[in-house]
């Protein structure tokens, strides 16, 4: 039996009492994850990125594990909850407008003393000061870098459209606004290089392809290293007491954690591995959070119907954006339809052993977003099913 297959068995056999639609985390995988995670950390305190769990208790159990230290949420809101919640280091990575939450954060000495928010602009510092509401607390504030190559004098740009601050000196600058703001305080830099950490670099069938995104991501790592402790050596001059350098996410992780001014790693989608995390040269991972949809149709040879199925991941539309049939193996779309909203026929050899109730488990694209379409996760050990836990969503939080 394949490993597959084994681990399509057990699942079967765990979650054997459950009606799908339902999506589980393989807790054997997800710890697997965790350490490979910090063995390629390398020393550095990982940050989990909360966007890509989506589940309290699962922030909590990569909590648990020594090396991993802290959260990068998504929005302030969540931010403010998680905060509440008893979580004390939570680093919101994107600049908000929700003036009702600054409110809160400004007159709140624990939520202030637990939030860091992220600023690129100077007038980010104005909404949150007319947002205060009498609120006095001091904000903590982290300043991002534009992690962007620019190539042929900027006429050319790899990378994200974030942050505008590319430069040493513009970071510099905006820090030595903040610490002229009463009620501000720097206390770290961000830079996200989604374009190593994000892009795999070993896509199958595309040889060309994969070759020319490792010489890209080769030179925006060493241009980026040099920038990045220029920038931060800038900051430190105006803010002797910085507290944290966060950088790198799961495709790069060994990589930034080796360059001398960060601090720490962000990481998220690494504890899941969903299916745009199969395509790198420098770590593997185990498909820990899937999803199962029933079979409840049989079209005719070689053909069955499950049912739901259609979500698709954030990001430019296309194939990789969508679930993968994962187990059994062989399944793939029908051309024509795709994945439905509600039902989703599925082609290949595999479908003739399948009987009407029979599961079909499924990769989503993306790790996090999967939370939002399911308000549980069945935590499997082993062939059993040890606990079920409330996703975001089943406990009544749509961030977005």
């Amino acid at each position: 039996m394949t490993a597959r297959a084994a681990d399509r068995a057990r699942y079967d056999r765990a979650t054997a009492a459950l009606d799908a639609p339902f999506a589980i985390v393989d807790l054997d995988a997800f710890d697997a994850n965790a350490d490979d995670l910090l063995r390629r950390a390398g020393g550095k305190p990982v940050r989990v990125a909360s966007k890509s769990v989506r589940c309290r208790a699962l922030l909590e159990r990569a909590l648990a594990r020594d090396g991993f230290a802290g959260i990068m949420s998504f929005t302030l809101a969540e931010s403010l909850w998680l905060a509440r919640s008893g979580f004390e280091d939570v680093l919101l990575a994107y600049p908000s407008a929700d003036r009702a939450g600054y409110a809160e954060l400004a007159g709140d000495p624990k939520l202030a003393a637990a939030v860091t928010v992220m600023v690129d602009d100077t007038a980010q510092l104005d909404l949150i000061d007319a947002a205060r509401g009498g609120g006095r607390e001091v904000v903590r504030v982290c300043l991002e870098l534009d992690t962007s190559l620019r190539l042929l004098g900027g006429r050319v740009r790899i990378g994200a459209l974030r942050s505008p601050l590319h430069s040493p000196a513009q970071v510099a600058d905006l820090a030595r606004a903040v610490t002229r703001r009463p009620g501000f305080r720097v206390v770290g830099v961000m830079g996200y290089e989604g374009h190593v950490a994000g892009v795999g670099d070993a896509v199958a069938g595309r040889p060309v392809r994969s070759r020319a995104v490792r010489l890209m991501q080769g030179a925006a790592r060493r241009e980026l290293a040099e920038r990045r402790a220029a920038a931060v050596r800038a900051v430190r001059a105006v803010v002797p007491d910085l507290e944290f350098v966060n950088g790198g996410g799961t495709g790069s992780v060994q990589h930034t954690a080796a360059e001398d001014a960060v601090t720490e790693i962000a990481a998220g989608s690494g504890l899941y591995v969903p299916r745009l995390f199969d395509h790198y040269t420098s770590f593997s991972g185990r498909p820990a959070a899937l999803f199962a949809l029933p079979v409840v149709r049989r079209p005719g040879v070689g053909v069955v119907t499950v049912l739901g199925g259609g979500y698709p991941a954030s990001g430019v539309a296309g194939p990789d954006r969508l679930p993968v049939p994962y187990l059994p193996p062989g399944l793939r779309y029908d051309g024509q339809e795709g994945p439905g909203e509600v039902q989703t026929p599925l082609l290949g050899s595999p479908a003739d052993d399948l009987l009407i109730g029979d599961r079909v488990w499924f990769r989503h694209a993306k790790a996090g977003e999967v939370c939002e379409r399911f308000d549980a996760l069945h935590l499997v050990s082993g062939d059993r099913v040890t606990a079920t836990v409330p996703t975001y969503r089943g406990e009544g939080r749509t961030f977005l």
